[in-house]
């Protein structure tokens, strides 16, 4: 299974590599939305509205990134992953592959929210954790929600209102979390949001494994 994930996610990195627009899109549509806030607030020093608005911008550039993988793929190709790919091993390598693609877009969208609103982050390494905990569990949750759009018809906007309900518990604590991180409280103190995260892309995951290949069959 390992050699077939590799496999699986090294042609994903391949195809998305050769499409350069959609990764390039993702950054304009963050750089673009993070100038406007510097237009609108020059500066944030409030810590829950710098927090809220960066998970805000991140969440949708995840819905707008992750959303797409099934559901640009044509009744061939998902044919020809049908026959030659395992589900388990399909679903577990596009999962970690958005996970990577996601936890990209959000150091890149922290880049150029610190660079233009400020940098108030006082625990550096506990915010990125954070975020990589939070990324995965969206990658992982809205990975099984285009999949599942995919087998209804192939609409986008049924990644967004399937997912909503899910991953509203996973941003209220990735939010509490990222917050902690900003206002530079003890590792202690933030370790029971940290696992909480880390046990819901679990969660997440464990579920796409069981749920997906039912939805490889159709």
């Amino acid at each position: 299974m390992i050699n077939s994930v590799l496999s699986i996610f090294l042609k994903d990195a391949l195809l998305e590599a050769r499409r350069k627009t959609s990764f390039a899109g993702i950054l304009v549509y963050v750089i673009g939305t993070v100038y406007v806030c510097y237009l609108s607030f020059r500066l944030i020093i409030d810590v829950p509205t710098w927090n809220a608005l960066y998970w805000i911008i991140l969440l949708f550039a995840a819905v707008n990134a992750v959303a797409r993988n099934f559901l640009v793929e044509t009744r061939g190709i998902q044919l020809y992953n049908y026959l030659i790919f395992s589900p388990s091993s399909f679903i577990i390598s596009r999962i970690l592959f958005n996970v990577i693609y996601l936890f990209s877009i959000a150091m890149v969208t922290y880049l150029f929210y610190a660079l233009f609103l400020g940098n108030l982050v006082q625990d550096i390494p506990m915010f990125l954790i954070s975020a990589f905990l939070g990324t995965a569990c969206l990658s992982s949750i809205l990975t099984l929600m285009s999949a599942i759009a995919s087998s209804a018809g192939g609409n986008p906007s049924l990644v967004a209102i399937l997912g909503f309900p899910v991953i509203l518990p996973t941003l209220l604590t990735v939010i509490r979390s990222s917050k902690n991180a900003i206002d530079g409280l003890a590792w202690s103190v933030n370790m029971q949001y940290l696992i909480v995260l880390g046990t819901l892309f679990i969660l997440s995951l464990v579920l796409a494994i069981l749920l997906f290949p039912y939805l490889w069959k159709d």
